[in-house]
C-alpha cells in the first residue's frame, strides 16, 4: 500500500468519528426531556394551579346524600340501569347517575332548588354551593355532595404512541398527565414543540410548549390543561422525510460513511 492510501484512510478516521459524535449527540438533544434540570440541586415552580372549571355544555353529575336517604332522594336524579359491558352516560365515571348537562347561560335545573348557575366554578365550588343553598332553604340539615365529571376530555393527536380523547377525572390535569395517557411521545416526536389548542372568548389560541425545558414547560399557561384542549405533537425532520421516497437515505450515518469510503477510493486512485 503507497503512502497516497495510508493517508487518505488515515484522513478518514476522524471524520467517520465525528460523524458517529454529531449524530448521538443530536439524537439525544432531540430526544431528552427536561434538559435544565439538575436532580437534588434544581426547584421549579409550576404556574399557579388551574382547576377545571365547568362551561356551557359540560354534563356532571350531582349525588346529594345524609342521614335521611329517603329525603335526598328529593334532590337526586335517578339511576340509570346498564347493561353488563355498556359504556356509562358520557364515557365518565358517573356510576350510573343521570347527568345535567350546563345549559348556554351556564344554568342547571336542580330538583326543588330550580335554575343554578355553575358555569365558571369547579367541581369543590359547586358542591358547597348546593350544600350551602340545601342547609340554608332548611331543606337538609347535614348534607353532603359529590360532583363529578361526565364529559369533560381532552384530546392528543400527532406523534404519540396512542393517540385520541381522554377523560378529565380529576380536578386539575396536566399537560404531563395528557402525553402519559397517550402513551408518550414517539421517538419522531418534536419534543421542543408540542402545541397545545384551546378556545378563549370564541376565538382558537394556540400555545406552544417545550418539554426539554422544564422551566419554560412548568411556567407555560397551557401547563395545566382545560376540558376540550387539544394536544398536538408536531413530526421531526426523519418523519416528514419519511413521506418522500429515500427521503432519509441521505441524512443516514451509513450513507456518509459511504460517501467518506467512495471519496477515499477516489482519492487512491489519483494519488497512485
Amino acid at each position: 500500500m503507497n503512502k497516497s492510501a495510508c493517508y487518505s484512510k488515515l484522513l478518514l478516521l476522524p471524520i467517520v468519528g465525528l460523524l458517529i459524535l454529531f449524530s448521538a449527540c443530536s439524537s439525544m438533544r432531540q430526544t431528552t426531556y427536561f434538559q435544565d434540570l439538575t436532580p437534588g440541586e434544581t426547584e421549579l415552580k409550576a404556574s399557579f394551579p388551574l382547576d377545571i372549571k365547568v362551561q356551557p355544555e359540560d354534563q356532571i353529575s350531582i349525588l346529594v346524600s345524609s342521614r335521611d336517604p329517603q329525603l335526598t332522594s328529593l334532590f337526586n336524579l335517578p339511576i340509570i340501569s346498564q347493561q353488563v359491558g355498556q359504556a356509562s352516560l358520557g364515557g365518565g365515571s358517573s356510576r350510573g347517575l343521570a347527568g345535567y348537562t350546563v345549559d348556554a347561560r351556564g344554568e342547571i335545573d336542580f330538583p326543588v332548588l330550580g335554575k343554578l348557575p355553575i358555569a365558571g366554578k369547579s367541581r369543590s365550588e359547586i358542591a358547597v354551593f348546593i350544600k350551602d343553598k340545601l342547609i340554608s332553604g332548611d331543606y337538609v340539615k347535614d348534607p353532603v355532595v359529590t360532583v363529578e365529571f361526565m364529559n369533560l376530555k381532552v384530546s392528543v393527536l400527532g406523534e404519540v404512541n396512542q393517540p385520541g380523547r381522554f377523560n378529565i377525572d380529576r380536578n386539575q390535569m396536566t399537560l404531563l398527565d395528557a402525553i402519559s395517557l397517550a402513551g408518550d411521545l414517539t421517538i419522531y416526536g418534536k419534543r421542543d414543540r408540542v402545541m397545545v389548542l384551546r378556545e378563549e372568548n370564541g376565538a382558537q389560541r394556540v400555545y406552544g410548549v417545550n418539554l426539554c425545558s422544564a422551566n419554560q414547560m412548568y411556567s407555560s399557561p397551557a401547563y395545566y390543561l382545560q376540558q376540550n384542549d387539544v394536544v398536538y405533537v408536531e413530526p421531526n425532520s426523519v418523519r416528514s422525510r419519511q413521506s418522500t421516497l429515500n427521503g432519509n437515505n441521505v441524512r443516514t450515518t451509513t450513507f456518509w460513511l459511504s460517501l467518506a469510503s467512495f471519496l477515499t477510493t477516489i482519492g487512491v486512485l489519483i494519488f497512485k
